[in-house]
């Protein structure tokens, strides 16, 4: 399936499914959406990413889109983003990643989630679900904002949280890829496919949580 997003005119792939080019909210709307997670997350909770370019520290908001941020809490608890590449990579707008390393392990993310409304603007550094062009189509394809992506707003994509350490690194993701990666191979053949063809794209080593400092 393919989830898209759309880069000033033109049309990319940025989508939280399969393949190629450009972000708006939803892929191929399910009949059957996601409940609401049976174990919320945190109100505030921090995501360390080690990542082959350096940490990368995320803090997600749960009432910015709480449909997004239960879901990240869960892939990240389960260890899914373990050895997920950095497949889509367009500097100076976005980066791409979500799917996993073992293509059997999305099956437990395979309902898609009910869209969340736009509470926090696309700005540089914001982390948001990608879509495809139907509502309600967003499963676990993520992307970082690398400029201000205002215009992303109004097509629905809805930020569940901020880089607030470490941008720099995924500035510096391999990108000379481009869109070329398939998602929809991604997605039957997993990390084997991506480390054949693909070779050199970064990617998470690690996802877990940290402690949110006390505030003053």
């Amino acid at each position: 399936m393919k989830t898209l997003l759309p880069l000033a005119a033109a049309v990319l792939c940025a989508a939280g499914c399969a393949s190629t080019p450009a972000p708006a909210p939803g892929a191929a709307a399910a009949t059957r959406l996601a409940p609401p997670s049976a174990h919320p997350a945190p109100a505030v909770y921090r995501v360390r990413l080690d990542t082959t370019r350096g940490p990368v520290l995320l803090e997600i908001t749960r009432a910015d889109a709480p449909y997004g941020a239960d879901r990240f809490y869960a892939m990240v608890t389960s260890g899914f983003l373990t050895g997920a590449r950095f497949f889509r990579v367009v500097p100076g707008f976005v980066v791409q990643f979500g799917l996993p390393q073992d293509p059997q392990a999305s099956k437990a993310f395979a309902l898609p989630l009910p869209d969340d409304p736009v509470v926090r603007s696309n700005a540089r550094g914001t982390v948001t679900f990608a879509a495809g062009s139907e509502p309600n189509s967003r499963t676990t394809q993520l992307f970082v904002n690398l400029r201000d992506n205002r215009s992303l707003n109004s097509q629905g994509f809805a930020p569940i949280g901020r880089v607030v350490d470490g941008l720099s690194a995924l500035d510096a993701v391999y990108s000379d890829y481009g869109e070329d990666p398939d998602q929809d191979k991604i997605e039957a053949e997993g990390g084997a496919y991506l480390a054949k063809t693909f070779p050199r794209l970064d990617y998470i080593r690690t996802a877990t949580l940290v402690p949110v400092p006390a505030q003053p």
